[in-house]
């Protein structure tokens, strides 16, 4: 099975109201569609992704390549986990990657996230982002973990204040003839200690523990 051969399959994240898992190739198609549909208003951008810039069939494939690009590219030194986000009745929400670089040494994380428009505003980003951050500091042992966010993406920056992340610079980036600013955020474990977990199942781990630490 699938799941002896590459373990993150096992893996999943069970919150009140979400599943998080390493979608199955069934399940790509659902979560490309649901890109396809929209991530956000038109007139916005709040991530570097082009999202907005191409057609519904240019989102799609950027789901499809990403999910095909982590599992090929994965290695113990540098990996990328996108979970499938779903409801518990199994419908599409989005997505959620966590990623590291050297990661049995540095122990730090980044994280990144998209929901199709019509689940914004029901608080399911602060519920995946508890989710994955759970994974990480709880059952990998993760210090810290990083994320950038455009100062006008206001939705996603007060995700990450409401989960203690701190201020820790900033980085520019270039998208055609502009420079972009985001501010990094980082959360320690110290201040991960006071976030709530309640409800929150972690399985799978044990399995595929040596893809993350070796």
């Amino acid at each position: 099975m699938i799941d002896d051969l590459w373990p993150t399959f096992r893996l999943a994240i069970t919150t009140q109201r979400l599943r998080l898992r390493l979608p199955r190739e069934k399940e790509i198609p659902q979560l490309a569609e649901l890109a396809g549909r929209g991530l956000h208003d038109p007139s916005e951008r709040p991530f570097l992704t082009p999202w907005t810039e191409g057609t519904a069939d240019d989102r799609r494939e950027i789901v499809l390549q990403s999910y095909w690009s982590e599992l090929a590219e994965w290695t113990v030194d540098d990996w990328s986990l996108g979970l499938g986000v779903f409801t518990t009745t199994g419908e599409a929400v989005g997505m959620v990657t966590l990623r590291a670089k050297d990661f049995p040494i540095v122990r730090e994380v980044t994280t990144s996230s998209w929901l199709g428009i019509q689940h914004h505003g029901q608080g399911f980003g602060t519920e995946a982002r508890t989710a994955v951050l759970t994974l990480a500091f709880d059952h990998l042992g993760a210090e810290a973990a990083r994320s950038e966010v455009f100062q006008d993406n206001h939705a996603s920056q007060r995700v990450s204040r409401k989960l203690g992340y701190e201020h820790d610079g900033i980085s520019r980036d270039a998208r055609g003839s502009e420079v972009l600013v985001s501010d990094r955020l980082r959360l320690t474990r110290s201040r991960w200690a006071g976030v709530s977990t309640a409800g929150i199942v972690v399985a799978g781990v044990d399995a595929c523990r040596h893809m993350f630490e070796g």
